[in-house]
């Protein structure tokens, strides 16, 4: 007992100090919370998917034992634009972005060969490069000293800038058409570093599709599909001055 008292005491003692020693840290950039209104850039990475759904009778109809879907990674950059709303906790942040992204899809089917057990493959991979206008609300703990958390919940419209949904079909080697236009709502979250004359953030999100984004277009590689969504996580590296 007499030990555990004393490990207690040196925790006990150790937290005070520590503690004693964050509030006597100057802060860095100590007029950031004061202004209305930021601007800075942001760049990150990304994986892109799908959430694949099949057609129920893809196998009696198609000979599909399965479709899976696979991520792949991307990449963005962005401005950004974050204005204070009532207190320095809570902010409205909008970041134009351009996205570079691809999903991959493996199918499985049924060998038409009926003399062979071996299943027969096929992979397509979907490109595309975005632009987006994500708007999320910021909810920042209040600073301690030079750090803070915060979380994001909002939505983004994407621009789909290389999607063929009005383009010929190549039905020789037919390829998955998406549509132009998406809506998507997110979810995330990071930190925040104060520097003398700037803040460094980083930061993760995760984007679900809020509408079907597939055509079917009657192509073997579409008919077994009915629906397609999109998915994304994000990594972003952000400056705000």
């Amino acid at each position: 007992m007499n030990c555990l008292m004393r490990c207690v005491s040196l925790v006990i003692v150790f937290a005070a100090t520590s503690a004693i020693a964050q509030i006597q840290k100057p802060k860095n950039y100590h007029r950031f919370d004061e202004r209305l209104i930021h601007f800075g850039f942001m760049m990150g990475g990304n994986t892109a998917d799908f959430r694949a759904y099949q057609k129920l009778d893809a196998f009696e109809t198609y000979g599909l034992k399965s479709v899976t879907n696979k991520s792949s990674a991307g990449g963005q950059v962005g401005i950004v634009t974050t204005l204070k709303v009532g207190t320095p906790v809570v902010r409205l942040r909008f970041i134009p972005t351009l996205s570079f992204q691809e999903r991959i899809l493996n199918y499985t089917f049924m060998n038409p060969d009926t003399t062979s057990t071996a299943d027969y493959f096929n992979q397509e991979r979907v490109n595309s490069t975005n632009l987006d206008f994500p708007l999320m609300w910021q909810f920042r703990t209040t600073r301690h000293n030079n750090f803070a958390t915060y979380v994001l919940v909002g939505g983004q419209y994407s621009l789909d800038l290389q999607s063929q949904e009005d383009a010929s079909q190549d039905f020789i080697d037919p390829y998955i058409k998406i549509k132009r236009h998406d809506f998507q709502a997110q979810l995330g979250g990071g930190v925040e570093f104060f520097a003398p004359y700037f803040k460094f953030g980083m930061e993760i999100k995760y984007s679900h599709g809020l509408i079907n984004s597939f055509i079917q277009d009657g192509t073997p590689v579409s008919s077994p599909i009915e629906k397609l969504y999109n998915k994304v996580w994000w990594f972003s590296i952000i400056f705000e001055g």
